[in-house]
């Protein structure tokens, strides 16, 4: 497992991600869990992304570390994630965790799937709902 602190992680773990992850492990009584981040293939875009909690991380995981919480990226999903910001909104569109991921050359309007460049997208250009995303 590959540990970074925030500053040299191949991506961010924002403050509001953190604080929401940091209030639902402390709901959950388990402490020891972490927030997993992945990418599959599928969704309206190519691409959707994941998020899971779980107790322990994979030999090969890269963990990111904020505040004592940990976010879990695994090899394959980091390579389609790198640079991304994960962050978590609360608006008028409900609560959400949201990824801002610059690899991602049209997205979903609700922003859980993605496609990347090389990849057609069956979407127009900039997803299903255009703008509805941060």
């Amino acid at each position: 497992m590959t540990e970074m602190a925030q500053g040299d992680a191949p991506l961010a773990f924002c403050d509001a991600a953190v604080a929401k992850v940091a209030e639902l492990i402390e709901e959950s009584d388990s402490p020891g869990l972490m927030l997993r981040v992945y990418v599959t293939g599928g969704g309206c875009s190519g691409f959707q992304y994941g998020f899971s909690f779980e107790g322990s991380a994979n030999p090969d995981d890269v963990r990111v570390e904020r505040n004592g919480v940990i976010l879990l990226v695994d090899p394959m999903s980091l390579q389609y994630l790198g640079g991304a910001e994960i962050d978590f909104e609360d608006g008028l569109e409900g609560a959400r965790f949201v990824i801002r991921n610059p690899n991602a050359v049209s997205t979903c309007g609700c922003g859980s799937s993605f496609s990347i460049d090389g990849q057609a997208s069956p979407l127009p250009e900039g997803g299903c709902n255009v703008g509805s995303c941060h």
